[in-house]
């Protein structure tokens, strides 16, 4: 048995090397920008103990690129957003019941094209690390090797989490979609949104009966993508900017689907969605939606914030909305605020901790 072993802590961005009980090496690292977590697709860090499974890389040179594993030549040095896993990689298999699936999950300690930014929280879920430092780390340790991932334990920043439709952009993008498909088409829809929003039919229920009556396809989606960009609600881009200045970090959290939200996200500088996906054929025809996606049913975007705070740990964390699925989410949040600057609903209005009609009012509580 290997005797060294690799301690790793999400609080510091920290890996350590340890022979025995020893600390020989200490390096820094950038674990998942989203934090951590073990869900297939959550783009965090597992937490626990793992093993090293595998080393690949071993006579490769310094900033060769791996995709699927395999030696696909070297980085040129050219910066871009890819994030690319260079020089080495050592892939870890977790062994306690809630990080099993580590391995299937691609969960690797590797080189990053993205230096500058270890220290800090910023990849996808693996733990990067430096080109040289991953070399010498890994010519160390062995299939086998203990890993611990150490959870954060101190308080994180702030979350705030936005509706999109009706919240951000004034316009639901389902009923755009419907609406681009004829009046009769548009009917259906709106009356089923409506339905939904004003709690009267459950989510689960209507989502595919909207998706089935419309089928959109990819041209379609990226006309309704558009026009999101050309309604946003007033005060909204300066909100934005204000509250990223004072340390809060906002994310879209909708029932809308993730293609059409996103150049509205890129625009308003926010970086993280919860949105559905879609699904497009090869030609761009509409193949489905991701039905288990947890914003497609009733209590999914609590679920969503639950996730995000075990991720985490923000010290608080705010939700703006307009809808029903948006109020249930004021149980996982510290403050909750309806909005009904676009559609005013009562419910909502009477639940809420505080109500806005411009979004420019929403700073008044973000000290509170």
């Amino acid at each position: 048995m290997s005797d060294y072993k690799i301690e790793i802590f999400v609080d510091d961005q920290q890996l350590h090397l340890l022979n025995h009980r020893e600390i020989i090496h200490t390096y820094p690292v950038s674990t998942a920008k989203k934090g951590v977590g073990s869900h297939h697709g959550s783009f965090r860090t597992p937490t626990g103990h793992f093993v090293i499974a595998e080393k690949i890389g071993e006579h490769a040179k310094s900033g060769t690129i791996f995709r699927a594993r395999m030696d696909q030549g070297v980085w040129d040095g050219c910066d871009g957003d890819e994030d690319l896993i260079l020089s080495r990689i050592l892939w870890l298999d977790g062994v306690d019941p809630s990080n099993r699936n580590t391995k299937e999950r691609c969960i690797y300690i590797h080189g990053t094209n993205h230096e500058s930014s270890l220290g800090t929280p910023s990849s996808c879920g693996c733990v990067r690390m430096a080109n040289k430092d991953i070399i010498h780390l890994f010519n160390h340790v062995e299939p086998g090797t203990p890993v611990t991932i150490h959870p954060p334990i101190k308080p994180g920043g702030k979350l705030i989490f936005f509706d999109c439709d009706s919240t951000l952009s004034s316009i639901e993008g389902i009923d755009e979609l419907g609406r681009a498909r004829g009046p009769a088409t548009f009917a259906k829809v709106e009356a089923l949104t409506n339905a939904a929003m004003n709690g009267e039919i459950p989510i689960q229920e209507v989502f595919p009966k909207r998706m089935e009556i419309i089928r959109p396809d990819r041209a379609l989606c990226d006309k309704i993508a558009q026009l999101y960009l050309e309604t946003i609600t007033p005060g909204t881009e300066q909100v934005i900017t204000e509250l990223k200045q004072q340390g809060w970090t906002p994310i879209i959290l909708s029932g809308g689907f993730a293609p059409l939200i996103r150049p509205l996200a890129q625009h308003l500088g926010i970086e993280h969605i919860e949105a559905v996906p879609l699904v497009f054929d090869d030609v761009g025809n509409y193949a489905g939606f991701d039905a288990n996606y947890p914003t497609t049913r009733n209590g999914g975007k609590p679920d969503i914030i639950r996730e995000w705070k075990n991720a985490l740990r923000p010290s608080r964390t705010m939700m703006v909305g307009d809808g029903i699925s948006d109020l249930e989410s004021r149980s996982e949040t510290d403050f909750f605020v309806g909005y009904g600057g676009v559609v005013s609903r009562q419910q909502v209005r009477q639940k809420a901790d505080a109500w806005i009609v411009e979004m420019s009012e929403l700073t008044n509580f973000l000290i509170l």
